[in-house]
């Protein structure tokens, strides 16, 4: 359900290198080249267009791209050639790093730790080790305060079954545990948290299909009738992007461009973060939720080379 669209016939590896060097050489640089190539190859052919950059010219394509592109068309273009797990590692740690660290800098590590495959995620975490020198639990720890630390923590360290697996009977029995929680508001219990780090995604959205059919209502209500606080809103979080990632990236993009001004950041984390996933089902939900198309409305909120950028990881035609 990816946007991404990939030719039939794609170059090699060296014709690739080979026009984007002749895009960012002499006088001025060709961006359209660079979109055209890059915003048209999948993670694995990236890689081997930065392995050939690199062997050709004895320079990281990263740099060269740094050094000749600016603003958020640059931001974007090297989010998208830079390796998705150190590109999340780099996103997880300038978030943590941020002066104020609220919804929208933590969301960033609740998308990488429950809305990515659990391979990913191991990924994130041995490039975030690399990086920095320290692992990313550790990194949580000292940047976020309880009861979130607990949660955080919690999803970031798991190591969850990869294939779809589900046991209606223990669905049944773990909806009844976390109605209870949430019924006596013990949100960050220890049971909540080893049910949502633990369980596989197909066992989990089993769970909360039990859980909504045993008691009424979606488990997301439940807890936002806990409270308006930051736990209440982190482990919504955490639900959607474990039971609807999809749902929560639309949410992410109609924040980033609904209303006065653009959060560039976030429109740009989602596209590029969802464009080899599941851009198809966000386009599909962006409509639900906003009752407007996702296409117009990213087109109408963005401009110049960066909106081509865009709008090209959404399949479009430039």
């Amino acid at each position: 359900m990816a946007t991404l669209r990939v030719p039939e016939v794609v170059p090699s590896p060296t014709q690739d290198c080979e026009k984007l060097r002749d895009a960012v050489q002499g006088l001025g640089t060709d961006e359209k080249a660079i979109i055209r190539i890059l915003g048209q190859r999948n993670a694995s052919q990236r890689k081997k267009i930065r392995e050939t950059y690199q062997q050709l010219y004895k320079e990281p394509l990263i740099d060269r791209l740094n050094s000749e592109l600016s603003g958020d068309f640059r931001k974007a273009v090297i989010l998208w050639t830079t390796d998705p797990p150190e590109r999340d590692a780099k996103l997880a740690n300038e978030a943590l790093k941020a002066k104020k660290k609220g919804m929208k800098q933590l969301q960033v590590i609740v998308e990488i730790a429950c809305a990515s495959s659990p391979n990913h995620l191991q990924e994130v975490r041995q490039a975030y080790c690399s990086l920095f020198d320290c692992s990313l639990e550790e990194d949580i720890v000292s940047a976020v305060s309880q009861p979130l630390r607990k949660i955080l923590v919690a999803v970031a360290s798991s190591y969850r079954y990869d294939k779809e697996l589900v046991d209606m009977n223990v669905a049944d029995s773990e909806a009844a545990k976390l109605h209870e929680a949430i019924k006596s508001n013990k949100l960050d219990q220890d049971d909540v948290l080893l049910i949502l780090s633990t369980r596989n995604f197909h066992q989990l959205r089993a769970t909360f299909a039990c859980y909504k059919q045993s008691f009424g209502n979606s488990i997301k209500q439940d807890i936002k009738s806990c409270g308006k606080g930051d736990l209440e809103s982190l482990l919504r979080m955490v639900i959607k992007c474990i039971d609807t990632p999809e749902k929560h990236f639309a949410e992410v993009i109609g924040a980033a461009i609904i209303g006065f001004g653009t959060d560039e950041d976030s429109l740009t984390r989602a596209i590029v973060a969802r464009a080899e996933i599941d851009t198809m089902k966000i386009r599909g939900e962006y409509f639900n939720v906003f009752k407007t198309n996702l296409d117009g409305a990213v087109t109408g909120d963005t401009s110049g080379d960066y909106k081509d950028f865009l709008m090209t990881l959404l399949g479009a035609r430039i």
